[in-house]
């Protein structure tokens, strides 16, 4: 009887084992070991256990939890990083909390298993169609509700050096869920073409429908791709202008994680000054007059302009004697409430404050924590003031839009920038306190599709790597521009942005239209399966009731 009763409840081991292989697939699929083109069907034993399963929607939730709590612990174990070597956490209990929250994220993936079986049960091979609408409806609340969609699934496309992947350059219509979605619908058509030919015996008449679908999404690919690249064009009836170059001297420190005294911080913040004068003597000798603006990383150095006027002087002293702007991390005063900001600050060559951004995307429970927790758990970095402005910086005639470490990973920041009129965008960052780990391009891989959801370059100023020039097209390394430095080395690369033509992408305009879509889609989709279960049971019960008289 127990036995019974958990067959209801559980999915089978076969089951079990094919979300697991899922799982294994997909986590290749991502950096380090960045096997890309697995995604394009590591869903599809995930999807075929939901298929075999689909009679028992709870067993198909457990299955979509566990591909997704294996997946996220797979790709994300870094996390433990920090904690063991910075917070002397014993590395059982870091791996454990961990684990607590890969099984918190690993529910979303549950909910696209679910919604998938209840979808196939009501309208059959038909349903693996709109798997690509329930997976992105997934990953958006995913968003939404915890504040991140790491490693979505068009994440493991991010180093694809060919712009006619769908898996990139769909970004640019709808941002990265699109992208998404793309995947998701190469897999999912590779499950109903299994499904369809094993159900029917490989008949002819099958096969013929099977390889008809296929053609259909070729040929709209094609279109799709032609007015992709149609679109990026720039118009035909206006003169081409030729822009001034603004140069950025970027600096990779390498500051060590711990052990920073005064004495050590004064050494390394004036080991910075001079490696970015090697630079400036370096730019100077070419004799062009060019704009040029010295980007320092976000670090552990943890500069403190507003309340500093030692540090004040020092920065802009040095940017007068040498006539540039300084771009560089600061903990800026909020005069409401007595907190900070952590804030993006430039200094102008006449040594005083041009600019202030404020960010805007705190790190959940590093820089702040959510309000109702707010008095409760601490957070591991501090308790900022979020920022509110989508403020520019000056360029020479450009403007930049910066992001400050994790704010990498929102495109509507991006899309902000763009549209308040930012010609480029500059992230600042510091990695080093989750080690020499595949974080380092997981978190470039953001900013790799921020580049091509705005089209847009985006300069990647880091403390310890990856440090990159990332081209509107979202290259890295192309032949015009030499590649940032190895991981933890110290370095200076130059580099130039200029200003852009004003162009706005159809994700700049309209944002995750995409993600909306799918979310809407989801709900009438499950609506209309509940509401032809109660179609179904009416007749019966009208039957029954006819019998019964």
């Amino acid at each position: 009887m127990v036995r019974e009763r958990l067959k209801k409840i559980f999915p089978s081991w076969q089951n079990a084992l094919l979300a697991l292989l899922a799982a294994g697939l997909l986590i290749l699929a991502f950096p380090d070991v960045g096997r890309w083109w697995i995604a394009w069907f590591a869903l599809v034993p995930l999807m075929l256990a939901v298929e075999r399963q689909k009679h028992c929607v709870s067993a198909c939730f457990l299955l979509g939890w566990l591909f997704g709590t294996l997946f996220f612990f797979g790709t994300c174990w870094w996390l433990t990083y920090a904690p063991i070597h910075y917070a002397a956490m014993p590395w059982p209990l870091a791996y454990l909390l961990i684990c607590i929250v890969c099984l918190i994220s690993g529910i979303f993936p549950g909910i696209f298993s679910l919604i998938l079986a209840v979808l196939l049960r009501r309208f059959g091979a038909w349903a693996f169609f709109t798997a690509p609408f329930v997976w992105v409806f997934t990953e958006f609340a995913r968003y939404w509700l915890t504040g991140n969609n790491w490693n979505a699934i068009a994440y493991s496309q991010a180093f694809v050096e060919l712009w006619m992947n769908p898996g990139r350059w769909t970004a640019t219509i709808g941002g990265v869920l699109l992208a998404s979605g793309v995947i998701v619908l190469a897999n999912a058509v590779i499950v109903r073409t299994f499904v369809v030919l094993k159900s029917t015996g490989m008949t002819g008449r099958a096969l013929m429908l099977c390889f008809g679908e296929g053609i259909i999404l070729f040929v709209l690919s094609i279109v799709a791709s032609v007015v992709h690249v149609d679109s990026r064009q720039p118009p035909y009836d206006k003169e081409p202008v030729e822009m001034p170059w603004q140069k950025l001297v970027v600096i990779q420190p390498n500051v060590p994680m711990s052990g920073l005294d005064r004495t050590k911080w004064t050494q390394l913040r004036q080991k910075q000054i001079e490696m970015a004068e090697t630079a400036l003597k370096d730019i100077r000798t070419q004799k062009k007059e060019q704009t040029t603006t010295v980007v320092l990383p976000e670090s552990p150095m943890n500069f403190a302009y507003g309340d500093d006027p030692e540090f004040r002087k020092y920065i802009g002293d040095f940017a007068a004697r040498n006539n540039v702007s300084v771009l560089f991390n600061s903990s800026q005063p909020d005069k409401t409430n007595g907190r900070y900001f952590n804030s993006a600050v430039m200094v102008g060559p006449d040594g005083r404050l041009t600019a202030q951004y404020d960010k805007i995307y705190l790190l959940p429970f590093g820089e702040a924590v959510p309000a109702p927790l707010e008095n409760i758990v601490p957070a591991f970095v501090g308790h900022f003031s979020y920022g509110s402005k989508y403020d520019l910086m000056p360029l020479g005639d450009a403007k930049v839009g910066v992001m400050i470490c994790f704010e990498s990973h929102f495109g509507e920041l991006g899309r902000r920038y763009v549209q308040n009129g930012a010609d480029a965008i500059i992230e600042m960052t510091n990695d080093g306190y989750l080690g020499p780990t595949p974080v380092l391009r997981q978190h470039l891989a953001n900013a790799i599709f921020r580049a091509i959801e705005t089209d847009r370059p985006v300069v990647r100023v880091t403390n310890v790597g990856i440090t990159e020039f990332i081209s509107s097209d979202g290259d890295i390394c192309d032949s015009l521009i030499t590649c940032g430095p190895p991981p933890y080395t110290e370095d200076t690369r130059v580099w130039a942005v200029s200003k852009s033509d004003g162009s706005q992408t159809f994700y700049v305009r309209y944002g995750d239209w995409f993600a909306w879509v799918c979310t809407i889609v989801t709900i009438l989709l499950v609506a209309m399966s509940f509401k032809r279960k109660r179609d179904d049971v009416l007749p019966l019960a009208s039957a029954n009731g006819m019998q019964s008289t």
